[in-house]
């Protein structure tokens, strides 16, 4: 159990809505941020590194998998490396409840971005270290869902205490008026390294040693940039035009008629160009 006195976050389902990533989080999130190779124990280490809940291609970071992580690992300190853009709300809160419930202490490191969803998750930290050029992101719960206006009524009024419980969880980790911590999320506040140790979100800064932001080879840039594409087109996010060509560029190795690599034994460059081509008509 956590030694930070949290509380327990409440997840219901709500039939046809579904959270996803807020576009500015989406467009500034870099997926190569991660921590270094020996800055932690990578056997009591849990990283989230991507998009928060299952995509389409059933990637992503959910409650089941980090249950299984923490199983495996039993009882004892935990190392929660975070950099992602956010995603399903929902599942963010479970997995703070998971990490909220763990029996040992858990420290977490926030990389590069720890946005909508992972915010949440970062505050389950007994201990939480930014780097300073990383970012938490607050704001009201988004949710996609269909119906006529009389559904609409009943998905506002059932968000309505989803963010009630952000709020409850940054209060009880900062000690900031909650009717403060309200209007950040009503106006999306990004919190740097710095403004969140001062402000209580997290406890101290991270060595930059401690953090790893460039590939190690063409593979692993083409690979950043398919994540991201994924997340743009599961998400519906809208990217200018030169956006989509750097992203292209870099999965396919950064220059025209590079060697691709595989995404589940498919040509990078195909695949990379077919997405362009949908990302064209968003």
């Amino acid at each position: 159990m956590t030694m930070r006195n949290l509380p327990k976050a409440n997840v219901p389902v709500h039939p046809g809505v579904k959270s996803h990533v807020g576009e500015v989080a989406a467009k500034r999130w870099n997926p190569d941020i991660r921590a270094a190779a020996s800055s932690s124990d990578s056997e009591r280490t849990i990283s989230v590194l991507d998009v928060i809940g299952a995509d389409m291609w059933g990637d992503g970071i959910t409650a089941k998998r980090i249950a299984g992580a923490l199983r495996a690992m039993g009882d004892g300190p935990v190392t929660v490396n975070i950099n992602s853009p956010g995603g399903d709300f929902f599942e963010g809160l479970a997995i703070y409840n998971l990490l909220r419930e763990h029996n040992g202490e858990v420290t977490v490191h926030v990389l590069g971005m720890a946005a909508s969803a992972a915010s949440v998750i970062a505050m389950a930290g007994d201990q939480i270290l930014m780097a300073r050029a990383s970012f938490l992101m607050i704001h009201n719960t988004w949710v996609l869902a269909a119906g006529d206006r009389h559904a609409f009524r009943e998905v506002a009024d059932w968000l309505e205490p989803f963010d009630a419980a952000a709020v409850s969880i940054y209060a009880a980790r900062t000690g900031i008026d909650e009717k403060k911590l309200g209007a950040m999320l009503d106006k999306e506040t990004w919190i740097g390294g710095d403004a969140a140790v001062e402000q209580g979100f997290a406890d101290d800064l991270l060595s930059s040693d401690q953090i790893d932001a460039s590939p190690s080879n063409s593979a692993g840039a083409g690979h950043a940039a398919l994540k991201k594409l994924d997340m743009l087109l599961a998400n519906g996010v809208r990217a200018t035009k030169s956006e989509r060509r750097e992203l292209l560029a870099a999965a396919k190795g950064g220059k025209s008629g590079a060697a691709p690599t595989g995404k589940s034994g498919a040509a990078v460059s195909d695949w990379a160009q077919s997405a362009l081509d949908k990302l064209k008509t968003l």
